[in-house]
């Protein structure tokens, strides 16, 4: 299965740079960047010059695999930064959204230890940030079974927003809005600005025609309100089971006596053990910050046969 790996470049270079103390424009030019390896300090003062590195990046936990590619990318940026394109190989073993055991070896690396050493922790800390997101977007999916969607929020850590949601969908979830421009979604201090639901609704679709309209509803009043009004999407939010079940039979009938089609979306206290309830309840999805403050997922790089 392939995916739709989002540009990585700016933040492959913007991590390099942070690592070895240089400024990210020559990393992301892909020129050659004078005594780049020496700001390696460690390596630069106790590993030979021609010493070459061979090794294996290995799970050291169960969970889904997510990142390879921006393992290859990491060591190839660097490479060119210090002159040596290509120098660096590496071979993926499992595919991108493979769901692997403690281990299993992912992918191998071999060039010259000063390189390989220089961008290990930067490909590694994508590997395993991005494997946490993606294991836990698939449990959670996993729980919530064919008929619930799972998706994702905007609690990203800062910068890695694209790449946080690129690792939900391999690990099967679904994504929410990607921003605060690609969707529209009113809060309560937005329904308090605008001048109540029908009129932020309204405003919002007079603004943005083109773009889909969710609101936030904290009552089974307000949820019918958000229904009439003709939101795309009415947001459930803080209800325990019983109050979003009788806010879901309201919602269904707001939706029938107009001819509207409506998403209805629990959020706020989702926990993991209320999906199974949440499913038979029949909310149509579900949205976490869980997954994308997922804990990351343990890898490391070892030499083979040194």
């Amino acid at each position: 299965m392939s995916f739709d790996l989002p540009n990585t470049k700016a933040i492959i270079a913007a991590a390099l740079a942070e690592d070895l103390g240089v400024s990210p424009e020559g990393l992301l030019g892909g020129i050659a960047i004078p005594g780049l390896l020496a700001r390696d300090v460690t390596s630069a003062s106790v590993v030979p010059e021609d010493a070459y590195f061979a090794g294996v990046v290995t799970a050291r936990e169960a969970g889904v695999v997510c990142g390879l590619p921006l393992v290859a990318d990491t060591f190839e940026m660097l490479a060119r930064g210090a002159g040596m394109p290509g120098a660096i190989e590496v071979f993926p073993l499992v595919a991108e959204g493979s769901t692997v055991d403690p281990g299993t070896v992912v992918l191998e690396v071999e060039g010259p230890a000063r390189l390989v050493f220089a961008a290990e922790r930067v490909a590694l800390n994508l590997l395993m940030i991005l494997s946490g997101v993606a294991s836990e977007a698939a449990r959670w999916q996993r729980e919530a079974g064919e008929t619930l969607q799972v998706v994702d929020t905007r609690k990203t850590p800062p910068g890695l927003r694209a790449l946080s949601k690129y690792a939900v969908r391999v690990g099967g979830a679904h994504n929410h809005r990607d921003g605060l421009h690609d969707m529209v979604l009113v809060k309560d201090n937005h329904i308090r600005h605008a001048g109540g639901i029908a009129a932020a609704v309204a405003a919002a679709r007079a603004a943005h025609p083109d773009l889909a309209i969710e609101v936030e509803a904290d009552t089974t009043e307000q949820a019918v309100e958000v229904t009439l009004a003709g939101a795309d999407y009415v947001l459930l939010d803080n209800m325990d089971n019983a109050t979003l079940r009788d806010a879901l039979h309201a919602v269904h009938a707001a939706a029938k006596r107009v001819n509207a089609a409506v998403v209805t979306e629990a959020s706020g206290s989702i926990r993991f053990e209320r999906l199974a309830a949440l499913r038979e309840i029949g909310v149509d999805r579900v949205s976490t910050s869980a997954l994308t403050l997922a804990s990351p997922l343990d890898f490391g790089l070892d030499e083979v046969n040194p």
